[in-house]
């Protein structure tokens, strides 16, 4: 969708490259736990997983502690909490038009709340090692993938869909 430069606000955009940007930390991320799963398919020592998952570093300057892929998980929750909370309500009152994507944004955060416990849970499994091991590993794989594929289309459909609305915006949208 083309946005016209004419009914954009500096207000407005600022906020919507803040959020892309949040959306760009949360990929990035994202890419790094994905290939530490790639890793642990591939049988990588349950220790050196324990290790890389604690050194785990985001890129981002507004991050510099060290995060890791659980870590990674509550952030995704804590932001689409937040979305949930204040800018989707605030879409819904200055773009009444919108209330269908905002549904549609709000069943996603659901369902992959649900993929985010599922990594969680899934790397929290006591036994990366031994015998035993492919299928917990197997487990956190199919758990990343899942909560990619949904997590990306998610952010790429979220970050097209407000921005006429959001761009606009010359303050937040009063109640």
């Amino acid at each position: 969708m083309t946005l016209d430069p004419t009914l954009e606000a500096a207000f407005g955009v600022a906020l919507h490259r803040q959020l892309k940007m949040v959306h760009q930390m949360l990929r990035d991320d994202l890419a790094a736990c994905r290939e530490l799963a790639s890793d642990v398919a591939a049988g990588a020592a349950g220790g050196e997983i324990l290790q890389r998952i604690a050194s785990l570093t985001a890129r981002s300057p507004i991050w510099t502690l060290r995060v890791n892929c659980l870590y990674h998980c509550r952030v995704v929750h804590a932001h689409h909490h937040g979305e949930d909370a204040e800018m989707f309500p605030a879409l819904r009152r200055s773009n009444p038009e919108l209330s269908l994507v905002v549904d549609k944004l709000e069943s996603d955060h659901r369902v992959i709340s649900g993929l985010l416990d599922e990594v969680e849970a899934a790397a929290a499994a006591p036994d990366l090692d031994g015998i035993a091991a492919a299928v917990p590993r197997e487990r956190l794989v199919r758990a990343l993938s899942d909560l990619a594929d949904l997590l990306l289309t998610h952010l790429a459909f979220e970050e097209e869909a407000v921005a006429p609305a959001m761009r606009a915006w010359t303050s937040w949208p009063e109640t």
